[in-house]
């Protein structure tokens, strides 16, 4: 299966392009195609390259001349499904595709968690657990709609081992951080082990000593309830 992506945008001052694509729509429903449209963002899914050539062109010559909108050329293309985004979305490939979330925004997320646990954000650990909430929610109101709870699952693991490391740059020293460490349940031979391991940070945030000290359990009494 290919997918036709198509973007347009106005010529000169004239109303929005769309609420002049309706027609579009009716002329897609009348050829039988399947697609997707959200304002002047389309996908024309058809089940060869050819096709999806023909189609692109078709379409092109029917936004630019019956309707009098141009098309964006940077932003159109023929490919295949995984390869482009939509709303953030894309399928993944095989006959039973997958509704999943796009690299692109994949890529987002990490940016925007990494930035709200930045070292040199001075706030309290409350704030961050609440500014992460807070963007999370939101994030997840969205992109929970997907079909691959594994993506998930990786991305909440992820963000676990960038807290944890987090904490382990504030401790700084091995002394305090094998005080640390004890007092939360970890064995002292693994503890000072740990506070004295010449690995850095985010290495040792997927340790056995930080998973124990802070399991999933520790997050959730947090009020770092992910999905």
């Amino acid at each position: 299966m290919r997918v036709s992506k198509v973007t347009v945008s106005g010529k000169g001052r004239v109303r929005h392009p769309c609420n002049r694509l309706d027609e579009l729509d009716k002329e897609l429903e009348k050829r039988g195609h399947r697609f997707a449209r959200y304002a002047d963002d389309a996908n024309i899914y058809v089940r060869s390259c050819r096709a999806g050539e023909r189609v692109m062109a078709s379409v092109k010559r029917f936004i630019t001349g019956t309707r009098k909108l141009r098309v964006n050329e940077k932003k159109s293309a023929v490919a295949r499904p995984w390869d482009r985004k939509f709303l953030g979305f894309s399928f993944g490939a095989g006959k039973d595709a997958k509704r999943q979330i796009s690299r692109q925004v994949l890529i987002r997320f990490r940016e925007r968690i990494r930035d709200l646990t930045r070292r040199t954000r001075t706030r309290s650990w409350n704030r961050i657990i609440q500014d992460l909430q807070s963007y999370i929610r939101g994030w997840r109101g969205y992109f929970g709609f997907c079909q691959t709870p594994s993506t998930l699952k990786r991305l909440e693991e992820w963000m676990r081992r960038r807290l944890r490391s987090l904490i382990w740059k504030a401790w700084k020293r091995g002394k305090r951080r094998f005080a640390e460490l004890t007092k939360r349940g970890v064995e002292k031979g693994l503890a000072a082990r740990t506070a004295g391991s010449p690995h850095g940070p985010w290495r040792l945030a997927d340790s056995p000593a930080l998973h124990q000290a802070f399991p999933i359990k520790f997050f959730d009494q947090q009020g770092l309830l992910v999905w």
